[in-house]
């Protein structure tokens, strides 16, 4: 059977969704995986044939969703479809859905300084072997700083601050850039780095990164099946949001 990947992107254009999109869909074909790329949200609202995917992409910054659609979203990763994305395309999407958030990791505050702040992404070695043979590596873009989930798992880090702004009176910390979380049986990836398309051709770190990670994502769902798991463990009717 074939492996597929959903791509969806829309949302702000500064974050050139269109072009991003292409280029994770070229990366995943280059694998393998038949893609599909959705200009709506519409796309979302089938929750079965959600789960007939290997991996969701998210390429959409800000706007609002549907409560059903993330709850959609949410359905299929548990079990076992993977869910990958990069800068404002997952992590500073749908501002007001605290279950996204919740799913993902991580929410955009700030970027301070901008567009074009130098700084290097320091990758994490040891435990993960999606960063295997990755050195660290600068690039020129925006500097993102986020409020993220404890419970992930760390893959690179920036430093901050490096750009004067009310934050710089408490103490130097390493902001998470890449990391990894589980949602029930599914495998999450996420990578601060995006905020245009030739990050990717300036930083080939930071593309390869995000290979490796949709392909660790889409994994997940035939380790899911060949491990028999089910969600028994994760359900639970009492209100979560």
């Amino acid at each position: 059977m074939s492996k597929k990947v959903l791509i969806f992107q829309g949302g702000w254009d500064g974050h050139e969704p269109q072009l991003v999109s292409a280029r994770f869909g070229r990366i995943m074909e280059n694998e393998g995986y038949s893609v599909e790329i959705y200009d709506t949200l519409d796309c979302l609202a089938d929750r079965e044939k959600l789960c007939e995917y290997d991996l969701i992409v998210a390429c959409w910054t800000g706007g609002t969703i549907p409560p059903e659609y993330t709850r959609n979203v949410s359905y299929a990763v548990g079990r076992g479809t993977g869910l990958a994305g990069c800068h404002g395309g997952m992590c500073d999407s749908f501002r007001n859905d605290t279950e996204w958030q919740f799913m993902t990791g991580g929410q955009w505050v700030s970027h301070p300084g901008g567009d074009g702040v130098e700084y290097t992404v320091n990758v994490i070695h040891g435990a993960n072997p999606l960063t295997e043979g990755i050195e660290d590596f600068p690039v020129k873009s925006e500097h993102y700083y986020l409020h993220v989930d404890p419970a992930i798992e760390v893959l690179a880090t920036t430093r901050f601050p490096l750009v004067h702004y009310y934050h710089i009176s408490n103490k130097k910390i390493d902001m998470p850039v890449v990391w990894t979380k589980y949602w029930g049986n599914g495998r999450v990836f996420y990578n601060s780095l995006g905020h245009h398309d030739d990050v990717f051709v300036n930083s080939p770190n930071a593309q390869e990164l995000m290979r490796r990670g949709m392909l660790w994502a889409a994994a997940g769902k035939d380790y899911v099946q060949e491990h028999g798991l089910t969600t028994e463990r994760f359900e639970n009717n009492a209100k979560m949001y």
